[in-house]
């Protein structure tokens, strides 16, 4: 009776070694399937559970990640601090129920941006404060020292908050300069001196419209909407910059 409990327990000991085998052999093949996945992943700022960061380079989800603040105030102005941006939380507004701003902010003097607004201290809906640092940083400054051999001081803008429908119309869809998520920027100010405007450099060839053309290039890969001269003739003089809701799945350039 020993005998065979002692056999009966062999074959036990015997089935179990086996089994462990097995697993240690999968754990390996776990190991290394997932070694193959992370070599395939992209760049750990581009996935989308990824920690947002302003000062990162611009992402294949940096801009959908930005627009996904839009209803996460506290959590976009957390993100500007962290950048080191200068700037007050304007108070809610709401003209009895149209265009209402509930997470406006606007600049200040002081902090890590590099160029003032003219005119200064726009209004800005929070996400899109947070695309323009990232296109003044990753975008502006990097295209100016290539192209132009100098700084940018200075943005120069027809305006962002304005409480209007699509091209000022009198029905339609509000534009999102309505609720401060659109900016127009006209031109730049330079380190030496010099200005580029959008009216005056964008046609040509030169290091001034290549300028241009590669801070809207850069822009198409950021904001929910990017529209040029190219666009058409209402946008002539000036790059519309905006963080329409839309851009957590697309984004428009023209």
């Amino acid at each position: 009776m020993r005998r065979g409990s002692g056999l009966g327990t062999s074959h036990a000991a015997l089935a179990f070694l086996r089994a462990l085998r097995h697993l240690a052999w999968a754990a390996l093949a776990a190991f290394a399937l997932a070694g193959l996945v992370i070599g395939l992943l992209p760049a750990s700022e581009e996935l989308p559970w990824a920690p947002l960061a302003l000062d990162r380079p611009i992402s294949r989800t940096t801009g959908a990640r930005i627009a996904d603040l839009d209803g996460q105030p506290a959590a976009c102005r957390a993100l500007l601090a962290r950048a080191g941006v200068a700037f007050r939380r304007l108070p809610p507004r709401d003209r009895a129920g149209d265009c209402p701003l509930t997470d406006a902010v606007s600049w200040t003097r002081g902090g890590t941006r590099a160029a003032r607004y003219s005119p200064a201290s726009p209004t800005l809906a929070c996400p899109l404060a947070a695309a323009l640092v990232v296109w003044e940083r990753q975008v502006v400054e990097p295209e100016a020292a290539r192209l132009l051999g100098t700084r940018v001081t200075g943005i120069d803008h027809f305006g962002s908050f304005a409480c209007r429908r699509i091209y000022g119309r009198d029905a339609g869809p509000w534009s999102e300069h309505a609720r401060a998520a659109a900016i127009d920027v006209a031109g730049f100010r330079l380190g030496d001196g010099r200005r580029v405007t959008v009216a005056r450099d964008w046609q040509g060839t030169d290091a001034k419209a290549r300028f241009l053309h590669a801070v809207r290039g850069g822009g198409c890969r950021l904001f929910a909407t990017t529209l040029s001269p190219d666009y058409n003739a209402a946008h002539r003089d000036h790059l519309h910059l905006d963080e329409a809701a839309r851009g957590r799945w697309w984004r428009t350039c023209r």
